[in-house]
């Protein structure tokens, strides 16, 4: 388990103790092969990231399998034995090109992810942060096609329904993480 029971005390009393979410989301068998391929060593964790700048927007990812238009909080996983904070400040340099400040954490979802055949549970945890300096450009362009500022508004209108039309489990899951983490922000 690369996030122990002791790593989530320590981050809860660092950054807060985060409302809990339990989902069950179905996803295809597509979306299940690809879940199974980020389990090496045991994966079973996501780090999401809402990172805000001073002109209150929120940085977004679109991966390269990722339709046209469809982009949402960055997030990444630990490498094993990786520190909780330097993996997270890693995967957001790596996905937005920025150097970030964790300020909250806001949310902690415990899913299974299901289809026919499988139940995978999953855990993400949910911060929010602040850009302490960089220009938001993807470095990992193996990984992340594309990493732009939009505000709220955008990300809850047009960047929703596209997550949403596409169909899959996967983009169904963020639009509820999204939801839910952009209430606690009170945006």
């Amino acid at each position: 388990m690369y996030v122990s029971k002791d790593v989530v005390r320590s981050i809860e009393t660092k950054y807060n103790i985060p409302k809990l979410l339990f989902l069950e989301q179905p996803i295809s068998e597509e979306e299940m092969k690809m879940l199974r391929q980020s389990q090496k060593y045991g994966r079973a964790h996501d780090i999401t990231f809402f990172i805000a700048d001073n002109q209150s927007r929120i940085a977004v990812i679109r991966k390269h399998f990722h339709p046209t238009g469809v982009f949402r909080a960055p997030s990444g996983g630990l490498e094993p034995g990786e520190d909780f904070e330097t993996g997270v400040l890693r995967e957001a340099y790596e996905e937005t090109g920025l150097s970030i400040r964790l300020e909250k954490y806001l949310l902690r979802i415990n899913v299974n992810f299901k289809n026919q055949k499988l139940i995978v549970p999953w855990t993400t945890h949910v911060f929010s942060a602040k850009v302490d300096k960089g220009t938001i450009a993807p470095i990992d362009t193996k990984e992340i096609a594309d990493a732009k500022w939009i505000t709220v508004p955008e990300l809850q209108g047009d960047v929703r329904s596209l997550l949403l039309a596409t169909g899959k489990g996967f983009f169904q899951y963020r639009v509820k993480l999204t939801d839910t983490a952009l209430a606690l922000l009170g945006s």
